[in-house]
């Protein structure tokens, strides 16, 4: 590859400097946000960004790119004004790459602003060259892990001799609050054990955090925890030092091992060993004054705004750009040639950078219910789209996760599609989000009441609108003896809450199966599946709703008597056979009861009014809901004459029997309400 021009001391000083006054300026102006990690780790940024990152700022999609990502998102104009200098362009919303800026200087001066390309933390979608959305500390963090084994996995599956179709890096920054966070903990004892050495991660080690000095509650030796976690470590003890940093760089160019930390001491604010501001470690701006005199330690005109000398952006392009033009045409090149060699490979590729799925993906796989029944719609759903990975945090076997005859992905089977995470479901949701913005369909799966564990990555899932897969069983009070520890409550109402998150509770083994396809089919947001433990019953389908009705959210499952219902029977997941079975008792009674399956409340808040209204007609208001959880967000449904059966308190400890009868989760107490609300209407 073309080796670009190194840059001189004074440039590479004076590209530095522009990056710490630019988040100065721009901080200063919005009046809010931190300057002083972008003021302390410039220099890191840049040396990382011109000499040694393989971008091509002209093609920020490249699907062979290194990743960069910012764990410590309040550090975000440290990055926003790095894409601005290194002209970085921007990604249309149909895809293609534009003309303009992905980050321009006015972005820059309007940070923090409504409707601006340069959020108080990055986000992916809104501003290019965000590889991950960023805010909540150690995220990033874990994003990078997953991004790190889809290009172990890609490589693995799709290079052929000579042809490295993916072959990237993965380089984050970390701040302290990072490490200190559990999630990055978790996320690199696996980086450790899959030995995954295309990942390095850069600690700012700047000794302040917002409440003060970090040893007020950090006094833990990093370099001996992550050598213990199997990492190799590497120090540099000033920031500035432009050299030391190039070392370490090439250090982990050089581990083929294992995954690197290099720790970075740096000195927040001014950048200097000898002045050190702590204001900016408090979510301040400068002040005036403040920043009169960072910019005169800096040798920079005080009163300039957004200055960008002459030669910055000349230099970026002599570096980075010449580097990955070079890399990229080459690639292009190569693919070229590859996709005449392997044309079945090749389109793999293109579908997993559209997030198309291959011609006769849709399965009509049989199972029972549902946590069963979605082991092997996965399964088969497995056997035709070859790039769903992913896999459950130490429950593979009672969430019914794993691909059969696969193996686990260890160090040396990297294309194995069984991530085994173990005990980890925060770094696990935020591993599978790495995953799926790398290109892979991932997915992970645990106990539903253990999604409180991993509530972040869920909703930064939804936030970021890519398509990763949620799989959680043992759903409700259903689940038995493990008791309340264990019996989900107020998740389904909390992760109902969650803007753009399809959550599914399927009803039967035909629900899952056309759950399992509207996820897939979902381009553009996250999907949730919430299974049972216990077996429920297969609806016969021939005297009742087609289970497609799943991709408008709720259907007509089981009509009354003459299509005209006296009451309306409203459930999801393992209730509606309460429902179904409470429906054949009212009939018996000469009431006529219509049995909604209502799996996905999402989907059916998108249809039409005709719709929604074909379905739960106004004019019916005697209306029961039943579901084993908490009553929020019935009334909607059922309204002011409608009675909602749900769980007021925590579960129990008991044979599964036991606890719905005591609960009330019986098709005679919904057959008795429905009673009821009839006899009180006539």
């Amino acid at each position: 590859m073309e080796q670009a021009p190194v840059s001189s001391p004074g440039i590479a000083q004076l590209a530095i400097n522009t990056l710490r006054t630019l988040s100065i300026d721009a901080v200063q102006k919005a009046n809010s946000g931190h300057p002083g990690a972008p003021m302390g780790f410039a220099p890191v940024a840049y040396a990382l960004w011109r000499d040694v990152l393989r971008y091509d700022p002209a093609d920020p999609r490249w699907p062979n790119r290194d990743r960069f990502v910012l764990s410590n998102g309040h550090a975000s104009m440290l990055l926003y004004s790095t894409l601005f200098l290194a002209g970085v362009r921007e990604v249309q919303k149909d895809g293609k790459v534009g003309s303009g800026p992905a980050v321009s200087l006015d972005d820059i001066k309007q940070f923090r602003q409504l409707g601006s390309r340069t959020p108080g933390h990055p986000e992916y979608g809104l501003t290019t060259g965000v590889e991950a959305t960023t805010g909540p500390l150690g995220q990033g963090a874990a994003n990078s892990v997953g991004m790190a084994i889809a290009s172990r996995w890609l490589g693995t599956r799709y290079n052929r001799p000579g042809k490295a179709v993916f072959d990237f890096d993965v380089y984050a920054i970390l701040g302290d609050g990072c490490m200190m966070e559990g999630i990055s903990s978790e996320a690199a004892s696996l980086a450790g054990h899959l030995q995954l050495s295309n990942l390095c991660w850069i600690y700012d080690n700047n000794h302040i955090s917002l409440d003060g000095k970090t040893a007020l509650s950090f006094s833990e030796d990093a370099a001996a925890r992550f050598a213990a976690v199997g990492w190799a470590v590497t120090h540099v003890d000033d920031a500035n030092d432009l050299a030391k940093l190039a070392r370490a760089f090439a250090f982990f160019k050089q581990t083929r091992d294992r995954p690197t930390l290099v720790i970075v001491d740096s000195h927040i604010g001014y950048g200097s060993p000898k002045k050190q501001d702590t204001s900016a470690a408090h979510g301040e701006p400068l002040g005036e004054e403040e920043v009169r005199a960072a910019k005169r330690n800096y040798g920079w005109p005080e009163d300039a705004q957004f200055l960008v000398p002459d030669g910055v952006r000349v230099d970026f392009d002599e570096g980075l750009g010449t580097r990955g033009r070079a890399a990229r045409e080459a690639w292009l090149r190569m693919f070229q040639e590859y996709k005449r060699e392997h044309p079945d490979l090749a389109d793999e590729i293109e579908r997993m950078g559209t997030r198309d799925l291959p011609v006769g993906w849709e399965t009509d796989a049989k199972g029972m219910a549902t946590r069963e029944s979605s082991g092997k719609v996965l399964e088969a759903l497995g056997q035709k789209i070859p790039w769903i990975v992913g896999g459950a945090a130490d429950l593979s076997g009672s969430t019914r996760t794993s691909f059969k005859g696969e193996g686990p992905m260890e160090p040396d089977h990297p294309s194995a599609r069984n991530v085994y995470y173990g005990v980890r479901e925060h770094a696990m949701g935020a591993i599978v989000n790495g995953m799926v913005l790398s290109g892979l369909r991932g997915y992970g799966a645990t106990f539903f009441n253990f999604t409180d564990y991993m509530r972040e990555p869920i909703r930064l899932s939804a936030l970021m609108d890519i398509p990763s897969l949620w799989v959680m069983t043992h759903d409700s009070i259903g689940l038995g003896e493990d008791g309340p520890t264990h019996q989900p409550i107020e998740q389904l109402a909390a992760l109902r809450a969650v803007p753009h998150l399809l959550v599914f509770r399927p009803a039967d083994a035909n629900e899952v199966t056309e759950c399992w396809r509207v996820a897939l089919k979902a381009q553009h947001r996250p999907s949730l599946l919430v299974l049972s433990r216990q077996a429920l019953p297969t609806f016969d389908r021939s005297k009742g709703g087609a289970a497609t009705g799943v991709e408008r959210g709720a259907y007509v499952l089981a009509e009354a008597e003459g299509g005209k219902p006296d009451v309306l029977l409203l459930g999801t997941g393992s209730e509606v056979a309460m429902a179904m079975t409470a429906r054949e008792q009212l009939a018996k009674s000469g009431i006529h009861a219509r049995v909604v399956s209502m799996p996905c409340w999402e989907l059916f808040e998108e249809q039409d009014a005709a719709y929604r209204e074909s379905v739960l007609p106004a004019a019916v208001t005697a209306r029961v809901s039943v579901e084993a959880a908490a009553a929020l967000g019935w009334d909607r449904y059922v309204g002011p004459k409608g009675t909602i059966l749900a769980m007021h308190s925590f579960g129990a400890s008991a044979p599964i029997k036991d606890v719905q009868k005591h609960f009330g989760f019986t098709p005679e107490n919904v057959a008795e309400a429905a009673r009821t609300l009839v006899q009180a209407g006539k």
